[in-house]
């Protein structure tokens, strides 16, 4: 056996591995499918100026980003993003959502929704830290 360091591994290595685990924990996992879910909103030329996405499975709404344009800031827009790709997921039958922000990202913007603070980890990735946060949906 040869166990080998790769400083930059090809994608086809990331995903065969990738891959891989998926078919383990999907033999094993309670649930049988996890969905993207996303929320955007177009300008009148059709350029996405903010948007949403993340994924839904079994009783969770899982958010990986949240973005809205500079000058769309502090109008709301983050919150009617929030709103509809909670009301989307809950559709789908999630009652509860988990996300994680940095410290220097949305943590009281969250909080303001009625995200809590599960965990936080500290030193991420040198001195900052990062959240992670759920909220009871239903």
């Amino acid at each position: 056996m040869n166990i080998e360091i790769i400083d930059e591994p090809s994608a086809e290595l990331v995903s065969f591995l990738d891959e891989k685990i998926a078919e383990f924990n999907w033999a094993r996992w309670e649930v049988s499918e996890r969905k993207a879910i996303a929320v955007k909103l177009s300008d009148e030329n059709g350029e996405i100026i903010a948007g949403a996405a993340g994924r839904t499975f079994g009783d969770w709404l899982m958010i990986n980003t949240l973005w809205v344009s500079e000058t769309l800031r502090g109008q709301k827009v983050g919150s009617q993003l929030l709103g509809k790709i909670e009301l989307a997921a809950q559709a789908r039958g999630c009652n509860k959502a988990l996300l994680d922000t940095l410290n220097f990202q949305a943590m009281p913007f969250y909080q303001k929704h009625g995200y809590q603070v599960q965990w936080t980890q500290q030193g991420y990735p040198k001195t900052g830290c990062k959240y992670y946060m759920v909220k009871q949906l239903t």
